[in-house]
């Protein structure tokens, strides 16, 4: 009886080793499979200052700074995103929100490409008010962020 006992003890043990691998390969293929999915936000500043990987899928906000807007050159737009710090080119081909202006809050994803952020995709203000919050997180600590008037 003795040996059953150990052998029971035994098997318990190998099936909790187990299932604890089992678990940590499953969790490592979730995060192989998700790496694609996740998109980090990035200031501008961020961005100069630590630059992306080559091909590295990224969101970058900030103010569209005023003057920089180019439209009417064919299908691409050309802007400038500040966090009021540092500012990084910005070429979006595409159709812009019908709220995207010069002085308003935006989020762009893409990559860069040179020393200019190629964006697939331009995400804008909801009204006079709203402020994507990494963009109001990233002005904060810079010290330049200003609460909008009711």
């Amino acid at each position: 009886m003795a040996g059953l006992k150990g052998l029971k003890k035994r098997r318990r043990v190998q099936l909790i080793l187990f299932a604890f691998v089992l678990l940590a390969a499953s969790t490592a293929l979730i995060g192989y499979a998700m790496r694609d999915g996740i998109n980090f936000f990035r200031s501008p500043s961020q961005v100069l200052s630590d630059p992306p990987r080559a091909g590295e899928v990224f969101r970058i906000g900030g103010l569209v700074e005023k003057g920089t807007l180019v439209r009417g050159q064919g299908e691409t737009i050309t802007f400038s995103v500040t966090d009021t710090n540092k500012t990084v080119p910005v070429k979006f081909t595409g159709v812009l929100p019908d709220l995207f202006a010069e002085g308003a809050g935006m989020v762009g994803t893409g990559e860069m490409e040179g020393d200019t952020f190629v964006a697939s995709e331009i995400l804008a203000k909801h009204d006079e008010n709203y402020m994507p919050k990494e963009v109001v997180d990233a002005l904060k600590a810079q010290g330049v962020y200003v609460a909008p008037q009711k």
